[in-house]
């Protein structure tokens, strides 16, 4: 992880072409995209990348993350996962190693209910285009040796993947640092000529123009465009546009990381989404050793100031990962996590310029509201948004407007299209 410089205690306002509020995944990703077209950036974030980026588990699932009445997300995701080997191929090119996998999935069920369960999810994903494959018991526990001889069933994946989300954001932050004083993109009193590492607490307007944004030191950062994707902080941000509803709810999720012993490696080869007594239970390896397990949703207020971990869920967790893998029992508990995820009414994102009374908000776009699909979105938010930035908009993604749940929002929700997903060339 970059240690940026500190900023002075008596510097001035900043300027910049964009401020990106919000350090997370999302938020680095936008900065990122912004920064490859030439324009100079501050990210303005009090700890870039330690809220739900640093608790992700990484999965790339847009094949597993198809949710009963959530299809409206398909294309976002279908799209996104397209964008993710060049994604990837850029931030490798730059010398930065980010975890990025493409080894199939394997789905699993525990029990013939948890069978029932998966192959009906299966016959849903299948209608909308999806490749998912009934595997044989003895194939998939020859691709996993260390599966449980219990097991009731097996899908094969094959577009779902992972990344290292720390390992991304680290390689972001490296590459917005990777600069100099000399270079137009270079924002004078940012820390590595691009941080501020301070909470925002208002829009700088004029009129309906969104100018920048104050910091709670009392500085002021202007730029041409402010992109809000600060996740939960979004909605609590003085002056948003009047009547913006930015509705974000805290869904918590327990996480753990384990090392696996020598003699046990490796644990699994892929990532293993199981389904245990209709519960989700995933294990995802690590290059370096260790596994990731995870992860719950609790909306309660256990973490609300503390990211408390629940005892709880801890116990599922582990519980229901051995019955999948038993040898989880002989692994060394590493770190247990709790973040809060960013949810909105109908679990998509709050993506795109807002409307006002005579129009689009000039210098204004939202980025929030991300839930469960942060990373796998990173690239096509990065992508959007970076539209927006230059002057266009792509239909496709109106459903998604920011100001939908605005009492006077008729933005059009069109159902979205039964897209085959193909393996990368």
């Amino acid at each position: 992880m970059v240690v940026p410089r500190p900023v002075p205690e008596t510097a001035p306002d900043l300027e910049a072409d964009v401020i990106v509020i919000g350090g997370g995944i999302i938020g680095l990703g936008i900065a990122h995209e912004a920064r490859a077209a030439g324009r100079s950036v501050v990210v303005v974030d009090p700890a870039p990348a330690t809220g739900a980026t640093f608790a992700a588990a990484g999965m790339l699932a847009p094949v597993s993350e198809l949710h009963y009445q959530e299809e409206d997300l398909l294309e976002l995701m279908l799209e996104s996962a397209r964008l993710w080997p060049a994604f990837a191929a850029d931030l490798s090119g730059r010398g930065t190693a980010i975890g990025y996998c493409t080894t199939p999935t394997l789905g699993v069920g525990a029990d013939a209910a948890d069978r029932r369960a998966l192959t009906d999810l299966r016959s849903a994903q299948v209608a909308a285009g999806l490749a998912v494959a009934p595997l044989a018991l003895r194939e998939a526990r020859e691709r996993e040796p260390l599966l449980s001889p219990q097991i009731s069933c097996a899908f094969d994946i094959p577009a779902d993947h992972q990344v290292d989300p720390r390992r991304l954001a680290a390689g972001l932050m490296s590459v917005l640092a990777s600069h100099s004083p000399e270079d137009r993109t270079w924002v004078a009193g940012a820390a590595d000529g691009f941080l501020v590492t301070e909470s925002a607490t208002r829009l700088l307007r004029e009129e309906d123009r969104v100018l920048g944004v104050g910091l709670e030191s009392g500085i002021k950062v202007r730029a041409a465009e402010t992109v809000v994707a600060n996740g939960l902080g979004a909605g609590k941000l003085e002056g948003l546009p009047d009547g913006l509803s930015l509705p974000v709810r805290p869904v918590y999720g327990d996480i753990l990381r384990l090392r696996v012993p020598e003699h046990l490696r490796p644990l699994v080869t892929a990532t293993v989404r199981g389904m245990v007594r209709g519960v989700p239970v995933y294990i995802v390896p690590r290059d370096d050793g260790t596994v990731v397990i995870g992860a719950t949703q609790r909306e309660d207020n256990l973490s609300a100031t503390s990211n408390a971990v629940s005892a709880g869920g801890v116990y599922q967790l582990l519980r229901d990962a051995q019955v999948l893998v038993p040898a989880v029992a002989e692994l060394e508990l590493l770190e247990a996590t709790a973040r809060a995820r960013p949810g909105t009414p109908d679990n998509a994102p709050l993506l795109g310029r807002v409307t006002g009374g005579s129009g689009e908000v000039p210098g204004l776009v939202i980025a929030t509201g991300f839930f469960r699909h942060g990373v796998l979105l990173t690239p096509v938010a990065a992508k959007i948004v970076g539209g927006l930035l230059g002057g266009s908009s792509d239909p496709r993604w109106s459903r998604f407007a920011p100001d939908r749940f605005a009492p006077t929002a008729q933005h059009e929700l069109p159902p979205a299209p039964r897209t085959s997903i193909k393996e990368p060339a």
